[in-house]
């Protein structure tokens, strides 16, 4: 068949319409999916919006150090018998506490009491020589001043009388001694504090030079909590408090405890010694804090954590924890609200978390705007409408974050 010049000529203009038409509604496809700018604004311009913001705020923040430690019985006494013999009874109830002084022990006192009895019939007996010899050494010293007797017999009854009133002197002392061990045959506390379980029982026989002690008592009201902090921190916080950026607290540093279990210790303690040289190999410096413990709630030997108010930060800024985010690098990251209302993310350094809050250390200053929920929705430069984050969804952020924990222990549990 063939085809004249004009049909051909129609057949060619078709095809080349073709592809103008499908460009065309390619155009109108994609202007139709862009998305809405707000009012006002011009071609390519991002969407406006809504944020919650905190308005940061200077404020007196305590400065805390956490510690590990372990609790120490403010006094520990061995208790160990001062002299030998056989034990009669025991007068205390293990795991209880006992008073200085209490008698806890009672050893045989029979061979004692009898040394005790024969040392005062000595004394006795000294005491009685003394008084046969005094008149006659008086009597004498007239006498040779009148002749009727010599120098040599004077001299001899003198000598008798000191004779005498020494014997006096070394019975007292054996007297002394003799009633000290009788004493000593009641094993008395030597400190108050609660006793521990007895190594021996009635019946037992105990010797005076024994290592081995009967039983212990700890002293555990006060109690003393044992620390030790790192010198380099220690140096640190006192460049901290010598420019002035930590205020010294007044009075003695407080101290407040976290038990084994996480629970907090009801008692405050204080700081009472830092120790004068640092561990060669630890590099460390000890701490010792005392504690108030009338329920005997710490006992020695227990691990603690310990959190020591050692200043005031008084320029501290708190930021909501939701409010800081990490990039690739593992940097800390928020978003900043300029004032015109323009958004951009910025490093920041946290130093520790507060309940829910980041305490800042750098990259944020006083009145800055940081975003806080809405950070899904925004692009660096772009322009958003803020509100303010209510200072109630911290606190129900918090709340939420306990009973979820509580969940997880049920669930671990």
């Amino acid at each position: 068949m063939s085809l004249n010049v004009s049909t051909y000529s129609g057949i060619s203009r078709q095809l080349f319409l073709i592809p103008l038409l499908m460009l065309a509604l390619s155009g109108c496809s994609e202007q139709d999916s862009a998305p809405a700018a707000g009012p006002g604004a011009g071609p390519g311009a991002m969407p406006t919006s809504e944020v919650s913001v905190v308005t940061l705020k200077a404020q007196a923040l305590p400065v805390t150090v956490e510690l590990p430690g372990r609790t120490q019985a403010y006094q520990t006494s061995d208790v160990r018998p001062q002299v030998s013999g056989i034990l009669q009874k025991r007068l205390f109830t293990e795991g209880q506490a006992v008073e200085a002084g209490q008698v806890l022990y009672q050893i045989d006192p029979a061979s004692y009491q009898a040394s005790y009895d024969n040392a005062k019939a000595e004394l006795t007996q000294a005491k009685a020589s003394v008084q046969a010899a005094q008149p006659k050494a008086e009597r004498y010293q007239r006498l040779v001043k009148q002749g009727a007797v010599s120098k040599q017999d004077k001299d001899e009854a003198v000598a008798k009388l000191r004779e005498a009133e020494a014997a006096v002197i070394a019975a007292e002392a054996k007297l002394q001694s003799a009633k000290i061990n009788l004493e000593y045959a009641q094993i008395k506390a030597p400190i108050s504090g609660r006793i521990g379980k007895s190594t021996a029982t009635p019946g037992a026989l105990v010797t005076a030079d024994q290592t081995g002690a009967l039983t212990t008592i700890n002293q555990l009201d006060p109690i003393n909590v044992d620390l030790s902090y790192a010198s380099v921190d220690g140096l640190k916080l006192q460049h901290q408090l010598d420019s002035g950026k930590l205020k010294k607290q007044d009075g003695k540093v407080k101290v407040k405890l976290t038990l084994e279990d996480g629970s907090d210790y009801s008692e405050e303690g204080s700081l009472e010694f830092i120790g004068n040289a640092v561990d060669e190999t630890t590099g460390t410096v000890e701490l010792r804090a005392i504690f108030n413990n009338p329920k005997y709630r710490l006992l020695s030997g227990m691990y603690v954590n310990a959190i020591l108010y050692v200043g005031i930060n008084e320029q501290a800024l708190l930021i909501p924890q939701q409010a800081v985010s990490r990039n690739s690098k593992g940097e800390a990251t928020v978003w900043v609200v300029a004032d015109d209302n323009t958004v951009k993310q910025r490093v920041i350094t946290t130093s520790k978390a507060i309940k829910d809050q980041w305490l800042v250390s750098s990259g944020l200053k006083a009145g800055e705007r940081v975003i806080v929920e809405g950070i899904q929705k925004i692009r660096t430069g772009q322009t958003v409408k803020t509100v303010t984050f209510e200072q109630d969804d911290i606190a129900v952020a918090e709340s939420t974050s306990t009973e979820n924990s509580a969940k997880d222990d049920q669930l671990a549990n």
